[in-house]
């Protein structure tokens, strides 16, 4: 059987809970690890306000991967990996230790009960546009951030 084609794969990391910044490092160094996958890059960390939620500011990236995992099975790998951090889902939009979306997977269209990809909600938040942005540009049109200006996001230096 040939070995499946590499996909490029968008994911969003967020945490507001311990130490967020060391979560998000860890998880990049978590997803880089996966089996058949290859780090390509991680954009500046941000910070920003709970959207539709409460609690404290959320530092959030987005990573850019290449595997040949399955969308499923990538997803699976990244739950793995928020559970390892103490993720915990008591309600929607709950604050939390680590939370990572799979925003984009190559070209697919996948509409199910366990991934939705491209990521729903992705477009109407500032906190994943604004670091998408700087890894790809090109994915990202200046409208939809004129979209979401109003939301607080600030980029952070790095430590």
């Amino acid at each position: 059987m040939p070995e499946r084609e590499m996909v490029s794969v968008f994911l969003g990391l967020g945490a507001n809970l311990g130490d967020a910044r060391k979560a998000l490092e860890d998880a990049v160094t978590s997803l880089g690890s996966l089996p058949q996958t290859q780090l390509d890059a991680c954009s500046s960390f941000y910070r920003s306000e709970p959207l539709d939620a409460k609690g404290p500011d959320f530092i959030n990236a987005v990573l850019h991967v290449k595997t040949r995992l399955n969308a499923f099975d990538l997803l699976i790998a990244c739950q793995a990996i928020e559970n390892l951090a103490g993720r915990v889902r008591p309600y929607q939009n709950a604050p939390r230790t680590l939370d990572i979306d799979v925003l984009l997977y190559g070209d697919a269209q996948i509409d199910s009960n366990f991934l939705t990809v491209p990521h729903p909600r992705m477009r109407e938040r500032a906190f994943v546009l604004m670091p998408l942005s700087e890894l790809a540009p090109h994915l990202v049109s200046p409208s939809e951030l004129i979209h979401v200006r109003s939301q607080t996001v600030q980029k952070i230096p790095y430590r």
